[in-house]
């Protein structure tokens, strides 16, 4: 069956190269908090509506030992609801700076719509967050004809299948495997393959990469999963004729 839709994430795959905006304010609001992050640590479980994401980092061990030696308590919801509280503001203000698309997207966009294929979005952004990214994208030739976050369906993010699947019905295209999912973390292949999708990794500009290089970022992905590794999202042209 020929691909009819591909459904790119955001930042770390079609701008931000290397996901800068969101550990940018994750390091920030949590060395406020005198518990700092390293490179790892503020990168883990990058793809995640953000407050999933802090909640992740919060379970870390070390991250947790330290939260409970500095307040005297284990972090609970109420440090998460804090967290996410100073994130918003900052993260609205960052993602400005850091809304230029990927090098190649708009070209690879343009060769996938003149074979018909239709281009879906997913994030772990909210949808505030991705409504500052859309104009900006868009003047720089990324408009996909889908766009949607967690905040569209109720807070519920990746793993979870729903955005892919609401992707498809605004699309009007199925079934999933006609779709290919491209992201940049374990998280994006994860949703991906819950949903019945084709999924390829991207290496080199994404999250995974700026932690720990491209083989790291390789590993990661192939651990959750990918059915291809890509360098750049730019790629994903090569892959339309194998998986038909």
């Amino acid at each position: 069956m020929p691909i009819k839709a591909v459904i790119f994430d955001w930042a770390g795959t079609t701008v931000d190269f290397g996901c800068r905006a969101p550990v940018e304010v994750l390091t920030a609001i949590f060395a406020e908090a005198r518990v700092p992050l390293d490179s790892s640590e503020s990168r883990h479980a990058m793809g995640l509506l953000k407050r999933d994401q802090i909640r992740a980092i919060l379970e870390l061990p070390r991250v947790r030992q330290a939260w409970e030696r500095e307040h005297g308590a284990p972090p609970d919801e109420r440090a998460v609801d804090q967290l996410f509280a100073d994130f918003v503001p900052r993260q609205l203000e960052c993602v400005r700076r850091y809304s230029h698309v990927i090098e190649g997207v708009p070209q690879a966009v343009d060769k996938l719509r003149r074979r018909g294929i239709r281009i879906g979005s997913t994030t772990g952004y909210t949808r505030e967050m991705l409504d500052l990214i859309l104009p900006q994208a868009a003047a720089q030739g990324y408009s996909p004809d889908v766009h949607l976050t967690p905040t569209d369906l109720g807070n519920v993010g990746r793993p979870a299948p729903w955005m892919l699947f609401e992707n498809m019905r605004r699309l009007a295209i199925y079934p999933p495997t006609a779709c290919l999912k491209v992201g940049d973390t374990p998280s994006d292949i994860e949703e991906g393959r819950n949903a019945g999708m084709w999924t390829a990794g991207v290496v080199l500009s994404s999250s995974e990469c700026a932690a720990g290089g491209p083989e790291y970022a390789r590993e990661r992905l192939q651990a959750a999963g990918a059915h291809f590794l890509i360098d750049m999202a730019a790629d994903v042209t090569s892959l339309l004729d194998r998986i038909s």
